[in-house]
């Protein structure tokens, strides 16, 4: 087991600095949260239809053919990845350099009862030399690796999965929805879905009428705020929390709209959600927590009515993945229930 120091200098290689970047809901009779953990614990499901010949999907760069089941692959975008466990597929090779096993599980990177995947690199930066070996028959990639696709593609056909913040639910939807069709999956796909869209609904119903929302990210000292298009954005489109600051971030910076205190006294929102950078990647520092601890949030309505709610570190890691839907709809909706209950 690594030391805390050495977990969290190997995350921020994994990670780096820099990282960036309805339909009707379905009816059930179990909660987000044993969906979620039950989703963890069952064994990868070997006994779906095989799906067969070649199967078309949504990309970043429009649509692609791809051979049914293939196998090998390589995984270089944790979205995906959470996807691919939720539906029991195994993945070969991983962006899983330096990464501890706890890290992964966490995570929920690996499909259970599924044998280790050779890491083929880092989410940034692959390993070519072992990816060669591997000889995988597809690529899937992300946003922080999608500009070595073209390099990618000269070893094996690459699929850009980036998910479109523009509508993050479609986007997500939509992925699961093809990973089902490529895996002979698509009845284990609907129940991602429908759990997800059990959880959207619980939390809408949630929120319903309790104020606006600001969602910033705290990386160290340092303060961004996101508006509808970013990858917090399903804080408002999709779950329906009204904006504190209808013209925040308006250009779309791809790291959010830098902010001050100043700023957050002055929108002064009824409830404020943060990412914690630091703690996400697992690097030490100064967290969110004490950074908000100052005089001048003090006196914010979202302060001073305990409104404060720290969404999950997938939001950062994996925006659009199933268990990252599942959690934040929970944390979101558990913290807003328990101002009703007061």
């Amino acid at each position: 087991m690594f030391t805390k120091k050495l977990l969290a200098l190997a995350v921020v290689g994994v990670f780096g600095l820099t990282a960036c970047n309805q339909d009707k809901p379905a009816t059930t009779d179990t909660a987000p949260a044993e969906q979620a953990q039950s989703a963890q614990t069952k064994p990868a499901d070997t006994t779906a239809t095989p799906a067969t010949g070649d199967v078309t999907i949504k990309t970043a760069t429009g649509e692609q053919t791809i051979p049914a089941n293939p196998n090998p692959i390589a995984v270089y975008d944790m979205t995906a990845l959470q996807n691919l466990k939720a539906l029991g597929v195994a993945v070969q090779g991983m962006p899983s350099a330096e990464m501890t096993a706890e890290r992964i599980a966490t995570l929920n990177l690996k499909a259970d009862g599924t044998p280790d995947g050779t890491s083929v690199g880092t989410l940034f930066e692959p390993n070519l030399e072992v990816l060669h070996s591997l000889k995988p028959q597809a690529i899937f990639v992300g946003s922080r690796m999608a500009g070595k696709s073209e390099e990618l593609g000269k070893i094996a056909p690459t699929y850009n999965l980036t998910i479109d913040t523009n509508d993050m639910y479609a986007s997500s939807k939509q992925q699961i929805t093809d990973f089902g069709k490529v895996f002979g999956k698509t009845a284990e796909a609907d129940k991602l879905i429908a759990d997800i869209d059990t959880a959207i609904a619980e939390t809408k119903k949630a929120v319903e009428g309790k104020g606006n929302g600001l969602a910033i990210l705290i990386n160290g000292n340092k303060m961004s705020a996101y508006g509808k298009n970013s990858r917090y954005g399903y804080l408002h489109t999709t779950f329906g929390i009204p904006m504190a600051d209808a013209d925040v971030n308006k250009n779309e910076e791809r790291h959010g709209q830098p902010i001050s205190f100043e700023y957050i006294q002055k929108i002064d929102p009824d409830w404020l959600f943060v990412l914690d950078r630091t703690s996400a990647i697992g690097e030490e520092g100064v967290s969110a927590k004490e950074v908000l601890n100052n005089p001048l949030m003090h006196n914010t309505k979202a302060y001073k009515n305990n409104q404060i709610v720290y969404v999950s570190p997938d939001s950062y890691l994996a925006f659009g993945g199933y268990y990252q839907w599942l959690k934040d709809a929970k944390i979101v909706a558990d913290a807003f229930n328990a101002k009703t209950a007061q």
